[in-house]
């Protein structure tokens, strides 16, 4: 059995007693185990601490539950895990989602062997929500792609529950922000000349559609909302110029407008 990964994996948590077990199951699974895994639980107060603490007492005290008296959100919820954290590396798992077994194994490896990166992504999965098939398809790991601010900016390159980073960065989630919360990070982090990559390989699944049902991601306008406001966040920041961001504002809106109309399509299909 391979040597824990030095690696503290954050799980915020709020309401989630349905499917939690299979997102901590997915990582008690991993090919090479992270060191440390903390549950935060985000004000629930629907008996999902308990279902949280009985994980804990199944598997083992490297499971820590964190218990925050008031909802701030999985931004908040992530950064008192991060805060927590023991490990010289973090990754992040929502409770909803699950990892592919060699997750860590193989984006552990990239990162000590590039210490340049800060932060890495990789492809996911979409499946069903009702699945219950654990993550377990044949893994290709193709090229690293290192991402530009630019690029950043127009495109979500990877979701949170692929992210895998270096403990000590001077950088957090935005606690209050609900909403494309990550995108800012991200373009934090290079802003501040530090490097993020995207790995080219699905390791992890996500159970719901990237624009519908369930969660955070149904609530299309809110989503627009929060990507706008990272907008003016730089523009006030003096990184966006007026210019760019008129042009920035107009893309986003395409794209909202194209995602009702996916929305709209999959409710009449």
């Amino acid at each position: 059995m391979m040597a824990a990964a030095p690696v503290t994996v954050v799980v915020p948590c709020y309401r989630c007693a349905a499917t939690i077990e299979r997102a901590v199951a997915s990582v008690v699974a991993q090919t090479q185990r992270p060191a440390e895994l903390i549950l935060v639980d985000d004000a629930s107060g629907d008996g999902t601490v308990q279902v949280l603490q009985s994980l804990r007492e199944r598997h083992g005290h490297w499971i820590t539950v964190v218990e925050q008296a008031v909802n701030g959100g999985a931004a908040s919820a992530r950064n008192t895990g991060w805060d927590r954290a023991t490990q010289p590396y973090v990754a992040f798992l929502d409770a909803d989602d699950a990892w592919h077994p060699q997750k860590v194994e193989i984006q552990y490896a990239y990162m000590v062997q590039h210490p340049e990166v800060a932060v890495s992504g990789h492809l996911c999965r979409q499946l069903p929500a009702t699945s219950t098939t654990p993550p377990g398809w044949p893994v290709r790991v193709g090229r690293a792609n290192r991402l530009t601010w630019r690029a950043l900016l127009v495109h979500h390159a990877f979701v949170t529950p692929s992210a895998m980073l270096r403990r000590d960065m001077p950088f957090r989630f935005a606690s209050g922000q609900r909403y494309m919360e990550d995108q800012r990070l991200w373009l934090e982090i290079v802003g501040g000349a530090l490097q993020v990559v995207k790995l080219d390989a699905e390791l992890a699944a996500i159970y719901k559609p990237g624009y519908g049902v369930s969660g955070l991601s149904a609530d299309l306008w809110r989503m627009e909302q929060g990507e706008l406001a990272n907008y003016r966040y730089f523009f006030h920041q003096g990184k966006i110029s007026p210019p760019l961001l008129a042009v920035l504002y107009g893309y986003s809106l395409l794209k909202y407008v194209r995602r009702l109309l996916i929305v709209h399509l999959l409710h009449r299909a």
